[in-house]
Order: C-alpha cells, then sequence, then structure tokens
C-alpha cells in the first residue's frame, strides 16, 4: 500500500486492521513527493518485497499519492493493476478518476506519466470530515470547473448555496462530478481529439499550472492554482467575445464563496508565466491551446489567441 505521512498518523490504525500486514511505504505529503527520485523509490518499495505481475498496488491518498502511485503501477513490471482510494474531495471528483497518472518536471506539471486506469476507484466521502478547510476548498475548484465546462445547473447550485463536508447533497455532487468526468474520458481517452474532447477537462488549468510552477510546488494548492485559473479563463473568454463582465462577477463570486484565491497571492513574473504556458501539455504545434467558456455550462478549446490578450488576463491578476 502506497500513502502519505499525515494519511498514515491519521488513519494508520484502520489501515493497518483492514490490509492487515501488507507492506505500507509512507511518503512525505505534498506537490513536491511527485517527482522523479520518489517515483524510483516507490520503484524500489515494490521490488523489495517482491511484487509481481499479479499484483495489486492499493493508492490510499489524495491527487498526489493518487498520481505518483498510479504511475508507479503503470510502469513496475510494465504495468501492474492499482486501486485508488481517494482521501480529499479534489482526488474523488477528478484525479482518481480517468486513468491519468505522473508527476512533474522542473520543466512543468504532469510532463512524465501514463494513461493506467485503476482497477477499481473506492470513494468514501466519510473520509473527508478529517480534511483540513483548506484542502477542502481546493477540491471545491474542480466541482466548480465542472459545473462550468458541462453542467451549468451545478454551477448555479454552487452560487446559491457553497459546497461543505455537511452539505446533504454531498454524495449527488461527487456522483455528479464523476459522471461528467467518465463520459468526457469515454469519448476521448487519450485526449487526441482535434478539437474539444478530453481537453476540456483542463479548464482553468492552463493557468493553474503556470502559477504552481512560476510561485514553486508547494505555493498553491493544485485546486487553489485552478480557482485563480478559472477567473482567469472567464476573463480570456470575455475577451474573446463568449461572456459578459456580469458572468465573469458571477464566476468570481462563486470562487470567493468558496475560500479560494481569484488572483494572485503575490505578483508573479508575467515572462515566466506565460513561457510556462508554453509548455503545457494541450498544445499543438507550438502554439497554446486554451480552454474557454462559449457561456457559463459549456467550453470549448481555442488555438491562436493573440498573447497581448493573455497578458492583459494575467496583468488582471496581479502579474508583472
Amino acid at each position: 500500500m502506497l500513502t502519505d505521512e499525515v494519511l498514515a498518523a491519521t488513519w494508520g490504525g484502520v489501515l493497518g486492521e483492514v490490509w492487515g500486514g501488507a507492506p505500507l511505504l509512507a511518503l512525505p505529503a505534498g506537490e513536491s513527493t511527485k517527482s522523479a527520485a520518489v517515483l524510483a523509490q516507490v520503484w524500489e518499495f515494490l521490488a523489495a518485497n517482491r511484487l509481481d505481475r499479479r499484483a495489486v498496488l492499493w493508492v490510499f491518498g489524495g491527487g498526489v499519492i493518487g498520481d505518483l502511485g498510479g504511475f508507479a503501477a503503470a510502469t513496475y513490471l510494465r504495468g501492474i493493476d492499482f486501486v485508488q482510494v481517494p482521501t480529499t474531495l479534489l482526488a474523488m471528483v477528478d484525479s482518481s478518476v480517468g486513468g491519468k497518472t505522473g508527476i512533474n518536471l522542473a520543466a512543468g506539471k504532469n510532463l512524465a506519466g501514463a494513461f493506467h486506469h485503476p482497477r477499481v476507484v473506492h470513494i468514501f466521502p466519510e473520509l473527508l470530515r478529517t480534511l483540513p478547510p483548506r484542502e477542502f476548498a481546493a477540491g471545491a475548484a474542480e466541482i466548480i470547473k465542472y459545473g462550468l465546462l458541462g453542467d451549468a445547473a451545478l454551477f448555479a447550485q454552487l452560487e446559491r448555496e457553497p459546497l461543505t463536508v455537511a452539505s446533504a447533497d454531498l454524495h449527488t455532487v461527487l456522483r455528479r462530478c464523476c459522471e461528467l468526468k467518465a463520459a468526457v474520458v469515454q469519448a476521448d481517452e487519450r485526449e487526441t481529439a482535434a478539437e474539444g474532447g478530453r481537453a476540456l477537462l483542463n479548464l482553468g488549468h492552463t493557468f493553474g499550472h503556470a502559477i504552481e510552477q512560476v510561485a514553486g510546488y508547494g505555493s498553491y494548492l493544485h485546486g487553489e492554482a485552478v480557482a485563480v485559473g478559472l477567473g482567469a479563463a472567464a476573463r480570456l473568454s470575455q475577451r474573446l467575445g463568449a461572456l459578459s463582465a456580469a458572468d465573469v462577477a458571477r464566476v468570481d463570486a462563486v470562487v470567493a464563496r468558496h475560500q479560494l484565491p481569484g488572483r494572485l497571492r503575490e505578483p508573479l513574473a508575467l515572462d515566466a508565466l506565460l513561457a510556462a504556458m508554453t509548455r503545457d501539455k494541450k498544445n499543438r504545434d507550438g502554439g497554446i491551446r486554451f480552454v474557454v467558456l462559449e457561456r457559463l455550462g459549456a467550453a470549448a478549446t481555442r488555438s491562436g489567441v493573440p498573447v497581448e490578450e493573455v497578458a492583459a488576463v494575467w496583468r488582471e491578476l496581479g502579474a508583472v
């Protein structure tokens, strides 16, 4: 089993009861764990415990442990099965579903990885009761994303009443997000569609990944960077003539009501942010491909966006 040190301290007794004496590797928590050095550590752990091709790696954790553990399973012995038990809101609604695994490189986020679906994903919302409020809010960013890109009713619901761990409809929201992602992934599993397709799931992420890289991995939680990215995507969509100022204000309001940042916490260098965007995985033929909003509840991919418009969005959000 693979987990992180915080979860091992919190849930170690339960893990021992459920999985008995199964070997367990607890890694440091945080985005910096998604690295080539830690991946090699996981490989050595699997080899030291003599796992063969019939083995199953159980991955108990959030998006970082899920991405890392999935990539380890995809590459150890050229591929073994793994099972995910996501422990964060973000992992439950997004990263545990869809089969994307990977690690970060110095050049950018998730640039090394593989498509490798878990055998099964077990989601237990009760695990969220011990999740720090900041982590819960970070997961809400991905839920807002799903409303914006494909479910206007879900977005309106989040406008009326921010999601909390005590929300009566939490189970329903979790299921709806998984359904939305599964439908997109099933139609375009390996993100090969010329337009739209799986790339739509990266709404806000081209901006968000740049923030994470330039600020230093760990300065922002992934969902926090995505939240800023959603506001950026809305502003870019307005500049391209698709959204109104009132629409952008609605996006900003939902982000703020879920205790998420709507702009950069401190200035970041514009040139560095633009350079980071050029290394985004969605890019085609050397150009940046953005996910923009046609309206609240519908998204599309767009290439050929003038860099001046992108720079203007960054400046509005605090870049220098």
